[in-house]
């Protein structure tokens, strides 16, 4: 598929108008359509495309693959490689279902000039899956027993990491200081510590780093941004965002393989730097549920709506996080909450205002999560002119205390429960949704965007961009700067939830405040909440 930006800006023209941009409040003819017109002039919105990017040519990019689990393998298919077990798992589902267009949207993906050569996992059986779908007479592929092996091998010029969170940094940093370049997995680190010595290592590599977070290639929140600087919503001074789960999928209870046993699995590989345990195949297949490993729902999920709002008002790093929640809905042996609310503030940010100089000024950015209730509520982002409902689609609603609309809303040109502007970029594409959680990730924009009227996987677009500035040059869109700016929020987030504070961000010097008596690593790597040791509260 050829995406110039000329062929771009004539699929967007050949859209369905209910499939593009429309304006609610202006149905009908005449002096409706002037209404329309004026208002559109005025907003002066257009859908804003993916950026383009050079080619991907010369001599193919070697690419290995470290963690081959349910992650590896999504990002596998976006590099153009998929296991014949979900070939043909697809194949049965369009039997059933017409509109299940996984497989054609796989087989119709631009083909990414890449071999992907090597794979390292610590279970036999995830290895030789791999190795038995990708090793072909055009693409040959090895199995390394360590990263290490795979980093140092001189066979590779860049690694994807798909692992559990606590190997995040260890294998960047080591990919990195080898100029091996880098996609990890959000979030980028497991403690504070590693934040700042992955920074180093990607600003003193020649190598290209980027974080999975693959929105940033969505029209949907490219077009938020533009709506946001050209002033549409005014001040922005509260957003809310969540997560609506109520499966066990969804709480991270995943299946558990039945040849799973210390023979086919690296146990000890597996644990790296986490407490020594006995195997334990709850804690292989689930370790999103412990903080040994994971980063529970503020590192794993919050990390995508941060995100997601940072590419849309680059707010950067909360001055403070405040967090609250428990383990309310899976009382299943993990030790990461299950409800989570975390409110950060931006007591200095500004979108602008259509207001008075100096009356309107900072922002609380609320996320609320359950994995016990999955109705779905929006993420809004609230200002003093309009209200923005953002995910795979965008509504705005003018405020009916809006001081940039007052004339039209007092003229009935505008009415606060009617949308001024709406963008639907699929455009009258049907999905078919196979999960309760593949439901949420595509209601947030998190799974595919669209370009011409056709359904892109925006993981693959994601990936395009890197490889493209591997060979060619350039910046990728979520880079060490913007995954430190996440790794800390979500960071203090953590660390807020088990001490049961606040945790501020020293701005000027770019650190945590400290606080006495406390090692935010310990704490984010401890089990469950932080109990202060009795000692500590004497002496204090």
């Amino acid at each position: 598929m050829d995406w110039t930006r000329r062929n771009l800006l004539k699929g967007l023209g050949g859209l369905p108008i209910l499939g593009a941009v429309w304006w609610a409040g202006a149905a009908g003819v005449g002096r409706k359509m002037r209404e329309r017109n004026q208002i559109l002039e005025q907003l002066n919105i257009m859908p804003s495309l993916p950026p383009t990017v050079p080619g991907i040519d010369g001599d193919p990019i070697k690419v290995g693959i470290i963690g081959f689990g349910i992650r590896g393998e999504q990002l596998c298919r976006s590099l153009g490689f998929a296991t014949q077990e979900w070939k043909e798992e697809m194949r049965l589902a369009a039997e059933e279902d017409p509109n299940h267009s996984a497989l054609s949207d796989f087989e119709k993906q631009d083909k990414l000039n890449i071999n992907l050569v090597g794979v390292c996992d610590v279970f036999d059986v995830r290895a030789e899956k791999a190795l038995r779908s990708f090793n072909t007479e055009d693409n040959k592929i090895k199995r390394y027993d360590t990263y290490t092996a795979m980093i140092r091998s001189g066979d590779v010029d860049a690694v994807v990491i798909a692992t559990p969170d606590h190997w995040h940094a260890p294998m960047s940093i080591e990919a990195l200081n080898n100029n091996v370049s880098v996609y990890v997995e959000k979030p980028m680190t497991h403690t504070v510590e590693e934040t700042y010595r992955l920074r180093e290592a990607a600003r003193a590599s020649k190598a290209t780093f980027a974080v999975g977070h693959q929105h940033r290639q969505t029209l949907s929140f490219i077009t938020a941004r533009d709506i946001v600087e050209k002033g549409t919503l005014g001040h922005v001074s509260l957003i809310q965002t969540n997560t609506n789960r109520n499966d066990d999928n969804g709480a991270w209870n995943y299946d558990i393989h039945e040849q799973a046993n210390p023979q086919t699995i690296d146990w000890e590989q597996f644990l790296g730097s986490a407490p020594k345990v006995p195997f334990n195949k709850n804690h292989f297949f689930r370790w999103r549920k412990w903080w040994a490993y994971g980063s529970g729902l503020s590192g794993d999920l919050l990390t995508h709506d941060y995100d997601r709002l940072n590419c849309v008002l680059n707010m950067g790093i909360p001055e403070s996080v405040s967090a609250s929640g428990g383990i309310y809905t899976h009382n299943d042996g993990r030790d990461v909450p299950d409800v989570l609310q975390v409110n950060m503030e931006f007591p200095n940010y500004s979108t602008g205002s259509s207001q008075n100089k100096g009356k309107e000024n900072g922002m609380t950015f609320c996320y609320s999560a359950s994995l016990g209730n999955s109705f779905n509520r929006p993420t809004v982002l609230m200002g003093h002119d309009a209200t923005m409902e953002l995910g795979n689609r965008l509504t705005v609603w003018p405020d009916g205390a809006s001081t940039r609309y007052g004339d039209m809303l007092e003229m009935g040109k505008m009415q606060p429960n009617v949308p001024i502007y709406q963008y639907n970029p699929a455009a009258n594409v049907p999905d078919a949704i196979s999960s309760a959680t593949s439901q949420y990730f595509a209601d947030k924009g998190l799974m595919w965007t669209y370009i011409n009227g056709v359904r892109v996987d925006s993981t693959f677009l994601h990936m395009r961009e890197w490889l493209s500035v591997i060979k060619n040059g350039g910046k990728v869109s979520c880079g060490i700067k913007e995954g430190f700016e996440e790794a800390i929020a979500a960071h203090m987030a953590g660390l807020s939830w088990k001490l049961g504070q606040k945790i501020e961000w020293d701005v000027d010097k770019e650190e945590l405040k400290p606080i006495p008596g406390i090692n935010f690593d310990e704490v984010l790597l401890a089990n469950g909440q932080w109990e202060t040791p009795v000692t500590e509260v004497l002496e204090g």
